[in-house]
C-alpha cells in the first residue's frame, strides 16, 4: 500500500481538471489521445491517483499549456506526490482509508474537531491509545498494537510540534472526560494530559456537558480539515467501522460548519471545560 501526501495530489488534479475544461476535452477524448484508460483520469483528477513527469508533459502539450512556469509548477506537485513520507515505514499495519486521513492531516493548517465516545487521537497519551486500539481492533498482534502506537504519536508530533502547528478546535463530549478506558490511572493521566493540552497556543478544547441536553452532535462525531491557501480543498471527515467518508461539497462544508458553531455554542467555555476535565479526573465531580 502506497502512502502518498494526499493533498498535494488533490491540488495537482484539480488543477489538471480547470485546463482540460479550458480546452474544451472531455475525459474520453484525452484519455483516446494518449492511449490511457479512462478510468487513469478520472483517478488522477480526483486525487486518488499520481502522475510520472513524462505523462505530465504529454497531458500539458494535449492542453496547450506554454508556460513553462505553469509546467514546471504542476511537474513539481508530480514529484511532491510521489516522495516517501514518514508514515510510509508502517504501511504494513496502515489502512488505506487511514493512511489517506495522515495525508490530509498533515497537510492541515486547522482542525476542528467533535468526539463522541474517544479523546481525540492527537491528544491521546501513549497508555490510552494502547487501550483504545485494542478494543477497537481486538484482532491486532502486539506487535501492530506497539506500531499504531507509535503512529499515534509520530501523527502528534508532526502537526503539533510543527515550527507552525495545527490549529486545533476540539470538542467533546462530557462521555468522553467520563468513559473508562483501559484502568483507573490510564483514564486519570490522560484527563490530565487533555487539561494540560487545553493550555497550549494553538489548541481550543471545549466540553459538550450532559447538561446542554440533546444536541446536533448526536448524529455522530466528525473532523473538519482546513487547508492553506486553497478553500476548496477544505474536506469534513467521519469514520463508521468499515469505511470513511470525504464531503467537499460546499453545501457539505456549510453544514458542517453551522452545526460546528451549534456544538460551540453549546458547549462550556474553555475555563470551565478545563476546571470538569481535572475535577472528573480527580474523582471530585
Amino acid at each position: 500500500m502506497a502512502a502518498r501526501p494526499t493533498v498535494r495530489r488533490r491540488i495537482l488534479g484539480m488543477e489538471l481538471r480547470k485546463l482540460r475544461d479550458h480546452a474544451e476535452l472531455t475525459t474520453e477524448e484525452v484519455s483516446s489521445s494518449l492511449g490511457w484508460h479512462q478510468s487513469k483520469l478520472s483517478r488522477v483528477e480526483n486525487g486518488r491517483s499520481g502522475m510520472r513527469t513524462h505523462e505530465i508533459a504529454k497531458v500539458l502539450d494535449l492542453y496547450g499549456v506554454s508556460s513553462q512556469e505553469e509546467r514546471e509548477a504542476l511537474g513539481a506537485l508530480a514529484r511532491e506526490g510521489k516522495q516517501r513520507v514518514w508514515w510510509q515505514p508502517y504501511s504494513d499495519v496502515l489502512t488505506q482509508r487511514y493512511a489517506s486521513y495522515i495525508g490530509f492531516e498533515a497537510e492541515a493548517v486547522a482542525m476542528r474537531s467533535f468526539q463522541t465516545l474517544l479523546i481525540p487521537g492527537l491528544l491521546q497519551t501513549p497508555d490510552y491509545a494502547r487501550a483504545t486500539i485494542q478494543a477497537l481492533q481486538p484482532e491486532a498482534s502486539a506487535a501492530d498494537v506497539r506500531a499504531l502506537v507509535e503512529v499515534r504519536l509520530a501523527r502528534q508530533n508532526a502537526v503539533l510540534t510543527r515550527e507552525e502547528p495545527l490549529k486545533m478546535w476540539a470538542i467533546v463530549d462530557e462521555a468522553v472526560l467520563r468513559r473508562q478506558v483501559g484502568p483507573h490511572e490510564v483514564r486519570e493521566r490522560q484527563l490530565l494530559r487533555l487539561a494540560e493540552a487545553a493550555e497550549q497556543p494553538h489548541v481550543v478544547l471545549q466540553v459538550l456537558p450532559f447538561s446542554a441536553g440533546g444536541h446536533i452532535g448526536m448524529l455522530g462525531p466528525f473532523v473538519i480539515l482546513e487547508f492553506p491557501v486553497r478553500g476548496d480543498l477544505d474536506v469534513v471527515y467521519a469514520e463508521s467501522l468499515t469505511s470513511s467518508l470525504y464531503l467537499e461539497r460546499d453545501e457539505d462544508l456549510a453544514a458542517y460548519g453551522r452545526a460546528y458553531d451549534l456544538l460551540r455554542a453549546a458547549a462550556l467555555d474553555t475555563g470551565p471545560s478545563r476546571d470538569l476535565i481535572i475535577r472528573i479526573a480527580k474523582g471530585t465531580e
